[in-house]
């Protein structure tokens, strides 16, 4: 496969899982831990959404979904499908650590792992590729455009229910 045609469809793909698994477990909706409102309530000021901000604020200030497909990605190069679980294993615990009531991490971590195996064992993906589309989606939500990614983020909310009650 094409590096450069497999690294975007791998952040596509990438942008999608976490996205969708932290939307569904609530990050939007509220700033889950400590220091996630506050990135929230700034982003709304400089005229983003609070749930788009709220999710940005989880994200930075715990590992959930989208660190987890990260290390996932990264374990799957090193190991294979145990170092997808192993991946899966020190999210959970770095949620832990954060006082971190959820388990976006550890499943966006779990369905990383078996996106990865799927993509590199039968579609001629590299693990490579997730490595560098997790970053890229990354980018995209919270080192691009802050302002307009929230707002984006903030229209999934909705469509999941998950919009911040404020």
């Amino acid at each position: 496969m094409n590096e450069v045609i497999g690294i975007i469809i791998a952040a596509i793909l990438c942008w999608l899982n976490f996205v969708i698994v932290d939307t569904y477990f609530g990050l939007p909706e509220q700033a889950g831990v400590r220091g996630a409102g506050l990135v929230g309530k700034d982003v709304e000021k400089r005229g983003g959404d609070i749930a788009g901000g709220y999710f940005q604020g989880n994200i930075l200030c715990s590992p959930d979904a989208s660190a987890g497909t990260l290390l996932a990605s990264i374990g799957y190069l090193l190991l294979g499908i145990p170092g997808g679980i192993i991946a899966a294993f020190f999210v959970f615990m770095g949620n832990r650590l954060c006082a971190d009531p959820g388990y976006a991490g550890t499943c966006g971590s779990l369905t990383a792992t078996l996106i990865v195996f799927i993509c590199c064992s039968f579609l001629g993906f590299a693990p490579e590729m997730f490595i560098v589309g997790m970053v890229i989606a990354i980018l995209t939500v919270q080192g691009i455009d802050q302002v307009r990614a929230s707002v984006v983020l903030g229209k999934i909310a909705e469509k999941f229910n998950r919009h911040a009650r404020e």
